[in-house]
C-alpha cells in the first residue's frame, strides 16, 4: 500500500526533474545566444546616440576646435580661419548674455565650450560656442530663445584673449551672429572686427564679411553630430 501511495509522487518528481532539466537547457541555450549575438539595430542606434552626446566631454578641445577651419571666402575660393584660443570655462551661464541664461538652464544645458578664430585677412574675429544638451528636443528649445536674423545680442558672449589680435573683441564689438543645431548640440557664433569698433558706430555694414562664421559653425557641428558606427571592440564603446 505504501508503494502505491508513493508512486504518484515519484512520477511527479521525475516529471518535474525532466521539466527542470529541459528548462535549464533552454535557458542555457538562450543565454548563450544572447551572449554571442551581435547588437540589434536598436542597440546600435542607442550606442551611437550616446557616443555622440558624450563627445563634448570626452573629445580633446583641439578636436572640437581645430587649429584651422576652412571656409568659403567672400570673393570665392577656400580660406582658413586660425584659432586664437579656447576658453577653459564650460559653464553655460558665463558663456551667454544674462537674458538667455534662464532659457539655457530650462533646456538643461550641460556645457558651453567656446573658442575664438581670426579670418584669413585678419580683419574679423569670431567666437564659436558649442552648447551641449541631453537630447535634440532640449537643443531645439534653447535655439528658440536666441534672436533670429543674425542679431548678436542677446547671444553668445565674445571670448577675448589679452595681448592677442582678439583683445579688443568685447560685447560692444559684436556685429553679427549665427545659429546651427543638430542632435544634442547647438553651435552659436558671434563676430566683430579686430579693431573693436562698437556695432553702434558702424553705418551700413556688409553682412557678407561675417558670413563665413556660419561655415565655421557648420564645420564644428558636423564633426560633433555626425553619428559613427559603434566599434564594440573599441575603448570608447559599450556594446
Amino acid at each position: 500500500m505504501s508503494v502505491l501511495r508513493t508512486w504518484p509522487s515519484l512520477v511527479v518528481a521525475s516529471a518535474l526533474t525532466l521539466v527542470c532539466a529541459v528548462a535549464a537547457a533552454v535557458s542555457a541555450g538562450a543565454a548563450g545566444t544572447e551572449l554571442t549575438r551581435g547588437p540589434s539595430a536598436a542597440e546600435v542606434h542607442r550606442a551611437s546616440a550616446e557616443e555622440t552626446a558624450r563627445r563634448w566631454q570626452v573629445w580633446p578641445a583641439g578636436r572640437i576646435f581645430p587649429a584651422a577651419l576652412p571656409y568659403v571666402a567672400e570673393q570665392g575660393g577656400q580660406e582658413y580661419a586660425r584659432r586664437v584660443g579656447i576658453s577653459s570655462r564650460t559653464d553655460c551661464s558665463a558663456a551667454v548674455d544674462a537674458a538667455l541664461r534662464a532659457a539655457l538652464k530650462a533646456a538643461r544645458c550641460r556645457a558651453v565650450l567656446r573658442a575664438t578664430y581670426l579670418d584669413a585677412l585678419q580683419g574679423v574675429v569670431v567666437t564659436v560656442g558649442v552648447a551641449a544638451f541631453p537630447d535634440q528636443d532640449s537643443a531645439l528649445r534653447a535655439r528658440a530663445a536666441f534672436p533670429p536674423g543674425g542679431v548678436p545680442s542677446p547671444g553668445l558672449r565674445a571670448l577675448t584673449f589679452p595681448q592677442t589680435v582678439a583683445d579688443r573683441f568685447t560685447a560692444a564689438a559684436r556685429q553679427a551672429s549665427s545659429l546651427a543645431q543638430a542632435g544634442p548640440y547647438l553651435v552659436v557664433t558671434t563676430a566683430g572686427q579686430v579693431d573693436g569698433r562698437p556695432a553702434r558706430s558702424v553705418g551700413h555694414q556688409r553682412s557678407t564679411i561675417f558670413a563665413f562664421a556660419s561655415d565655421l559653425a557648420e564645420r564644428v557641428l558636423t564633426a560633433l553630430s555626425t553619428p559613427a558606427r559603434p566599434d564594440c571592440a573599441g575603448k570608447d564603446w559599450q556594446c
